[in-house]
């Protein structure tokens, strides 16, 4: 019989048993990585519709990816990764942001789902820092985007650094859709 002292709290084996599955899912993650890779590099793949040239160009960017880990003293860091992809065709999958007023030919992508009351809390928004402004093409700058629930994919070229609109809202990340990226979407005065 185990006296009371050399028991070890609930909490502790629940802690260590999820630590034990997520070092056995990343195990998993690189055998699968490990068995694709090749896979993917021969020119062997599975039967899907053939992507379009700027999605086989683009290079699949996480909002994980954005910043430096761990966060120092200096703050948000710009990382390696997200440097290296400036000026290049990219994927990003997020959430667009639900705005009270949407602005024609852009949109937020965020890596969680959020919803703005412009006209209640104005500059006092809660976008997270990894928020990506989505421009759509000069073609369609009149254009306004309705609001999609769910994860959204865009492929687009990405542009870092300091940039101040004409309303005065800074973005540190942007990225730029091509000519025509969504013309087969509803825009907002269709919805409404």
């Amino acid at each position: 019989m185990r006296d009371r002292k050399n028991r070890v709290p609930m909490c502790v084996q629940l802690t260590t048993g999820m630590r034990l599955a997520r070092r056995a899912a990343r195990s998993i993650a690189a055998l699968c990585a490990a068995i694709v890779l090749p896979l993917a590099a021969s020119g062997t793949h599975a039967e899907s519709a053939p992507p379009d040239a700027a999605s086989a160009a683009a290079t699949d960017l996480k909002f994980s990816q954005f910043f430096k880990s761990p966060i120092g003293p200096a703050g948000l860091e710009l990382s390696d990764a997200l440097r290296a992809a400036d000026g290049r065709p990219v994927r990003l999958v997020g959430y667009m942001v639900a705005q009270e007023q949407a602005r024609p030919g852009r949109f937020w992508l965020t890596p969680r789902p959020v919803r703005m009351s412009e006209h209640a809390d104005g500059e006092a928004d809660d976008l997270p820092a990894a928020t990506v402004t989505v421009l759509l093409d000069p073609a369609q700058q009149d254009r306004l985007v309705a609001h999609r629930n769910g994860l959204v994919t865009l492929t687009g070229t990405l542009s870092i650094g300091r940039l101040e609109d004409e309303t005065g809202r800074v973005s540190w990340i942007r990225l730029q859709l091509p000519t025509n990226a969504l013309s087969d979407s509803p825009d907002v005065n269709a919805q409404r």
